[in-house]
């Protein structure tokens, strides 16, 4: 089986944080894919998501 594409990961990640994932595409991950890929996606997108509420709620206290 060949190695996901960044894309593939990228929705895994963001299906998984959502929470929305499916067992396919689970099964899929965990045979196929590269544990360094989804950690750094996953830190990515958490980091993104931290980011965003920051900037919300410093738009919303005028801060």
């Amino acid at each position: 089986m060949s190695k996901p594409s960044l894309l593939h990961v990228v929705k895994s990640v963001f299906a998984a944080i959502v929470g929305v994932q499916s067992n396919k595409n689970r099964e899929v991950d965990f045979k196929s894919g590269s544990l360094p890929a989804y950690i750094a996606v996953g830190l990515v997108a958490t980091l993104l998501f931290i980011y965003t509420i920051v900037s919300i709620v410093s738009m919303v206290t005028g801060s």
